[in-house]
């Protein structure tokens, strides 16, 4: 997505599940369950609101209807219309609440300035999750974020392009929008990676801001081939339309760049099936909507998290040509363990 804030997509996955359960009136901001206006599920209508339209949410479409199906909510809705300006989502989101909407789950644009918007839901009385990205900073008032840890993930994405590259040489970074939280991160995860060659790997170059669209980058990675292709040794990708454009551009150019995509798009993992890519870190987009709904419908039923603001990895996973045909089963393995860590870790339910 952007970079995402990146998000960051990851491939269709296996159907998902996506409940945001929610409260009316006051369940988000009370501090414990008895001064909560508890609903029930046939109650609640969830609101599933990204910054804008990108690859990477499509899964919470489905997430939303499989939701509604299996815990039996009063509505869901999926809307991309904030096109990446933070007053427009603002402006959606007061929409949806007049429209009935008592349940959000949102992906902020701006992660300095969504810590507002979360508190002006939790104001109005429901209760919001932050799903796919966090907050700048180390607060959260939305009552959780559960998101990749964008940091570890670009970590084990560098890593793995480093060692495809013989432990030496010149890398590449290409990312999303370079004001954004996780791009910030992503880069510094990168670069922790480099730092730990010694001095064996130069990362040579980092490119911002070209996640907007796939034409936006299939021309950013042309000009860097055309500068700069022959000294390059290997390509990390931290946002999905760059790692499909790197891959492709490689492969027409026949240099022997390797490449270390994120996300599962379909011609990414047959790229790695076919050898022409190394690997993908991909993210679990529907572990978010669906842990994020189950957590949502509890809040909205009494319980309270335990710690306000909880940060919570959703998991990345390395995919290779050895785990390509099974990947999906530890993802989803994942979101079952994400779920009941709500149960045991998380929430406080009397």
């Amino acid at each position: 997505m952007r970079s995402f804030h990146s998000p960051p997509r990851f491939a269709v996955y296996t159907a998902a599940v996506l409940a945001v359960a929610l409260a009316a009136a006051g369940c988000a901001k009370a501090t414990t369950a008895s001064d909560s206006h508890v609903v029930s599920a046939a109650q609640v209508k969830v609101a599933l609101v990204p910054g804008g339209a990108h690859p990477y949410f499509q899964p919470w479409k489905a997430a939303a209807q499989q939701a509604k199906t299996d815990f039996s909510l009063g509505g869901v809705t999926f809307n991309e219309t904030s096109n990446w300006d933070q007053t427009t989502q603002n402006s959606v989101l007061t929409s949806l609440e007049a429209q009935g909407y008592n349940a959000f789950g949102v992906f902020g644009v701006s992660p300095d300035n969504i810590n507002s918007t979360f508190g002006k839901l939790k104001h109005d009385g429901f209760p919001a999750a932050s799903l796919g990205s966090c907050p700048a900073g180390s607060t959260d008032d939305a009552d959780f974020c559960l998101s990749t840890d964008v940091q570890q993930a670009a970590y084990k994405a560098a890593k793995i392009a480093i060692q495809a590259m013989g432990g030496a040489g010149n890398l590449v970074h290409l990312t999303g929008n370079k004001t954004d939280s996780n791009t910030v991160r992503r880069m510094a995860g990168v670069q922790q990676a480099v730092d730990e060659t010694g001095g064996k790997v130069t990362l040579i170059q980092t490119v911002t801001d070209i996640d907007t669209d796939l034409q936006t980058a299939q021309q950013a990675v042309a000009d860097l081939l055309a500068a700069k292709g022959s000294q390059i040794n290997a390509i990390v990708n931290t946002a999905e339309n760059p790692a499909i454009a790197s891959a492709a551009a490689v492969q027409q150019a026949h240099l022997p760049i390797k490449v270390v995509a994120i996300d599962d798009d379909p011609t990414v993992i047959a790229d790695i099936k076919a050898g022409t890519v190394s690997a993908t870190i991909t993210q679990n987009p529907v572990g978010q909507a669906y842990v994020g709904a189950y957590a949502l419908m509890k809040l909205a039923g009494g319980c309270t998290m335990k710690t306000p603001g909880q940060v919570i990895d959703s998991g990345s996973f390395e995919v290779t040509q050895a785990n390509v045909d099974t990947f999906d089963q530890q993802r989803q393995a994942t979101t079952q363990q994400l779920k009941h860590d709500f149960d045991t870790k998380y929430l406080s339910c009397k």
